[in-house]
């Protein structure tokens, strides 16, 4: 009987076979399992939209699918597609190293089963198992691998990361551990502040924002504190001396000529002040 191969190309030797071989093939063994178990290969993929089957090699090392991790690299120009054999069971770590802002999917040769795909601008790595647990159907798998909730102890310093929707919870800390924000969350919240900042010659803005149709910005002080602004500048209402600052009843201020009979002294004294 002839030997045999597993789907990774392993040397499956049959009884009585190889005599006096036994030692090479052995050996060649070994370093394929070594390879499986931690061996690392750059596959080129440049080039426009293509299928790139992985080969696999019967009994010699080297196959590309026999690689724990695999770094995709070139220039593509197009959708990329590469494939394993449909007997393939084994977990892979994949990086998209190429360049282009095209698709890179990671799928077994045939079938309609899960399949893995890096998007356009995914140039990342990802865990996937390739289960092969349906001869015409198989999945690859893809497992969590720096994604999903993290949860880190301790100090830690993230260093040029992006935190995209990031879950701040309820304060952020100054470089001393004190309380520099507070925040309190509201279940059913639809409105928001939004700060944007600016381009030269144009002021950044603190706005409210959400889902209603007209949102106030409230201030509140604590105890008998108080709100201070500095430098705040209302323009006149006619560019007048001697104006003073008033509501009109809705909450609304704005400078204007102090009415008839009133001094402007006394008006002043009525007027809300800022300092």
């Amino acid at each position: 009987m002839a030997s045999t191969y597993t789907p990774l190309g392993v040397e499956l030797m049959a009884t009585g076979e190889n005599a006096g071989t036994w030692g090479t093939k052995t050996n060649t063994n070994l370093q394929i399992v070594e390879q499986i178990s931690g061996g690392f290969i750059q596959k080129s993929i440049a080039g426009g939209a293509q299928t790139t089957a992985l080969d696999v090699s019967d009994g010699s090392t080297g196959a590309e699918l026999a690689h724990r991790m695999i770094e995709f690299t070139g220039t593509i120009t197009g959708n990329q597609i590469v494939t394993i054999p449909l007997d393939v069971q084994t977990f892979y770590f994949l990086r998209n190293s190429t360049s282009g802002a095209y698709t890179v999917q990671f799928k077994y040769a045939s079938g309609s089963g899960d399949t893995l795909t890096f998007s356009t601008t995914d140039k990342g790595d990802k865990l996937i198992f390739a289960s092969a647990s349906d001869g015409t159907n198989p999945n690859i798998v893809t497992l969590s691998f720096g994604s999903g909730d993290v949860t880190l102890t301790g100090t830690q310093t993230l260093t040029n990361k992006t935190l995209t929707a990031p879950k701040i919870g309820t304060s952020i800390l100054d470089t001393n551990g004190n309380e520099l924000f507070l925040l309190t969350a509201t279940s059913s919240a639809v409105n928001q502040l939004t700060y944007a900042n600016a381009a030269t010659g144009n002021k950044p803005s603190l706005t409210a924002s959400g889902g209603d149709t007209n949102i106030g910005v409230s201030i509140q002080p604590k105890g008998s504190g108080t709100v201070t602004i500095d430098a705040l500048t209302f323009p006149a209402a006619d560019g007048s001396a001697n104006q003073i600052l008033q509501t009109d009843g809705s909450g609304t201020l704005s400078f204007t000529t102090p009415s008839s009979g009133i001094s402007t002294g006394k008006a002043i004294a009525m007027a809300l002040v800022f300092g």
